[in-house]
């Protein structure tokens, strides 16, 4: 089977956190649990089964004997306890899978009872525990118990090291890298799972991801018959897939509104750089992006409705809250909403002291300084960078000084996590499911808190209050209150605007006409080929 894609940053999934590295991290490993997308259902994976002690929070997992890692080493309880204690928990190592298996800054105790059973233990009653370590690939100590010693981890599994370095236990393993070419993956002889008959899977021998520089070439390649697989489907590009389908090669799939979030943020955060002394953000700047009313003016500002006619060719919503319609069971329908209108914008403006004060067509602050900035998206991904574009010159007629920036994909992401040298960028996240799924993001210590991640402590009354609610939502198995602590988080995040959101498309894929065991589903970023190890040519 062949699709498209890029490998721009990682192998090593502890460290990855954009999806151009998950494209390829989901083949090679798997997890105690896995999970079935179309019904949000965590499935047994390493683990046969798992129970909770009547405590509601001593967890058993029973491994499945006789597991293998894809060089042929046996998989056991020790890889388990490695993941977790020595890799996940080690705080020299920054990750982005820690914030979904703590509970308030507290790890699990995990601990091994014999080779193939673990058990984990939460501080409080942690309702979506097996929804939280689905999240957590396991790892192979026997190949990486001496990098993390030497502490040398986040540079394993790198890209260049060689293939038969890069040991899992997913349904593939890879077999050959050529930078900014492909990479090839081969079917994984060790790999767990079989079929209803017996038969081991995955049922393809190989898997092959092409890169290619930007989404109209993907398109292209696919519409060429070079691929099997396009998972996203734009869509402007809806009537021309739908005329090729009538050819019969491929179909194409309609999944409702995606899960898919296109929102910008301002840079928040508030520390100074240790090697520098000097403020990430300049003070004058920090002032504007950290107040409410300016951000709020900010998502008044776009006209979504034109986004969706001009980007989606008219299929897709307008979106302002963190969970779309394609997360209907924990979606809180009753969020603040900023319809177009640069009068409630400027209005908002003009309360906190910013307006055009010279009739320059430029809007000042109180202290005569210029609203400019720079805004950035990555390159090579036409929807984002013609999002923003547009929102750019929404900005500009507002009266703001706005210079669009596009920036490679992996420079942005280094400025974002690491050096957060940026002023504002429009990107997009992927979830849905359990709110577990979002603690890096609504947590205000999480890697994913995009505005001011990190933080020791709240920054603000707000940041705190979801903090609470975040973890009175995981300690309670009542459904119902669940929901009320989640619909709380939503309704602030709506109000405070950290993260502005745009406009969401309606979810497309298409597929050769004879891919087998289908289940498609918009839940998951990977519409077509979540389920890669069941999938096959029909004859």
């Amino acid at each position: 089977m062949t699709g498209h894609g890029s490998w721009r940053y990682s192998r090593n999934h502890v460290s990855a956190n954009e999806s151009s590295s998950q494209d390829i991290i989901r083949f090679l490993f798997t997890g105690l649990v896995n999970y079935d997308m179309p019904t949000q259902t965590a499935i047994p994976g390493l683990a046969e089964s798992w129970s909770v002690g009547a405590d509601q929070k001593t967890w058993t997992f029973k491994m499945r004997k006789g597991l293998l890692w894809s060089d042929g080493q046996p998989l056991t309880a020790d890889d388990v306890l490695f993941t977790f204690n020595d890799v996940v928990y080690n705080t020299n190592i920054v990750n982005v899978t820690v914030d979904g298996v703590r509970e308030d800054g507290t790890n699990f105790v995990v601990s091994k009872v014999d080779d193939y059973t673990v058990q984990i233990v939460t501080p409080d009653v942690y309702a979506p525990l097996p929804d939280a370590i689905y999240n957590v690939y396991i790892l192979p100590r026997h190949k990486l118990a001496q990098a993390v010693k030497e502490k040398r981890f986040p540079a394993a599994y790198g890209i260049d090291s060689p293939p038969e370095d890069v040991v899992g236990s997913g349904p593939y393993r890879l077999k050959q890298y050529k930078s900014g070419e492909s990479t090839l993956m081969e079917r994984n002889p060790y790999f767990w799972e079989v079929d209803k008959k017996g038969q081991r899977l995955p049922y393809f021998d190989n898997v092959i991801y092409t890169v290619v520089p930007d989404t109209k070439a993907l398109s292209l390649r696919f519409l060429n018959g070079e691929s099997d697989v396009n998972e996203n489907v734009y869509p402007d590009e809806y009537d021309h897939y739908k005329e090729e389908e009538a050819k019969g090669r491929f179909q194409l799939l309609d999944l409702g509104v995606a899960p898919e979030r296109i929102f910008l943020w301002f840079n928040e955060n508030t520390n100074v750089n240790d090697k520098t002394g000097k403020p990430y953000v300049d003070p004058v700047k920090l002032k504007w992006y950290r107040n409410q009313k300016f951000r709020q003016a900010v998502s008044y500002a776009i006209d979504r409705d034109s986004i969706v006619k001009a980007i989606y060719s008219g299929r897709g919503v307008p979106n302002y809250g963190f969970e779309t319609a394609a997360n209907a069971r924990w979606q809180n329908t009753n969020v603040m909403q900023y319809p177009f209108s640069r009068e409630k914008a400027l209005a908002l403006l003009a309360e906190i002291g910013i307006k055009d004060r010279d009739a320059d067509g430029y809007l000042k602050d109180a202290d005569g300084n210029t609203v400019e900035f720079v805004f950035n998206t990555n390159v090579g991904n036409k929807v984002r960078e013609n999002t923003a574009l547009m929102i750019a010159e929404d900005l500009k007629k507002l009266g703001f000084k706005v210079t669009f920036q596009p920036v490679e994909f992996n420079s942005l992401v280094q400025r974002i996590d690491f050096s957060y040298d940026y002023d504002c960028v429009l990107l997009s996240l992927t979830g849905s499911g359990d709110p577990v799924n979002g603690l890096n993001v609504m947590r205000s210590s999480g890697f994913t808190h995009q505005w001011f991640p990190r933080q020791k402590t709240p920054s603000t009354d707000w940041e705190a209050r979801i903090d609470y609610l975040v973890n009175a939502n995981l300690r309670t198995l009542d459904f119902s209150e669940r929901k009320k602590y989640y619909d709380e988080i939503q309704a602030i995040l709506s109000e405070q605007v950290p993260m502005i959101y745009t406009a969401m498309p309606i979810a497309y894929a298409a597929v050769r006409s004879d891919l087998g065991n289908m289940r498609p589903t918009v839940q998951y970023l990977y519409r077509a080929t979540w389920n890669v190890e069941e999938l096959y040519f029909k004859k």
